[in-house]
């Protein structure tokens, strides 16, 4: 699910359903080719990431159904797709390193946030491999485990 943070005044959008399902390899910082009115959409805030993905094709990178949502003042001569696929920007090096890595048997590429930086609209995505659900259940137990901690430290000081 996507939703605005408001600690840092650059994030548009953060992928948090993904940080539940999958553990990260690597982190890369990624441009995006937008549109005009995508632009706009994403000033607006109108972004979801949570069932979006990356995918390889010719040598390239590709974000898929990364749901922008038009603006109400669109032009008319425009017909707005939504969850269009977007090219992502990424060097050779990194292009060929993820690319060979999801060929392996579990990998895939998972956005995990957008932002902005210097005035351009970058996207963080990271090579993920899915986790099991004892994985999860083990997540949530450190978890609750750390925040019962937390509370425990806080009444004895």
């Amino acid at each position: 699910m996507s939703t605005k943070k408001s600690a840092a005044p650059g994030n548009i959008a953060v992928n948090r359903k993904a940080r539940h399902d999958y553990s990260f390899e690597a982190h890369y910082e990624a441009g995006i080719v937008l549109q005009g009115w995508e632009v706009k959409g994403i000033r607006e805030g109108r972004v979801q990431l949570s069932e979006s993905h990356v995918i390889f094709r010719k040598g390239e990178a590709f974000l898929l159904n990364c749901h922008i949502s038009p603006t109400k003042n669109v032009s008319t001569h425009i017909t707005p797709e939504d969850a269009r696929t977007r090219k992502l920007l990424l060097n050779r090096r990194e292009l060929s390193k993820l690319s060979g890595q999801v060929s392996k048997e579990g990998y895939t590429v998972v956005p995990l946030s957008m932002y902005w930086k210097k005035g351009h609209v970058k996207i963080e995505i990271a090579l993920a491999k899915g986790k099991k659900m004892h994985d999860k259940r083990a997540d949530a137990k450190d978890k609750d485990w750390a925040r019962q901690k937390e509370r425990l430290m806080k009444k004895h000081v």
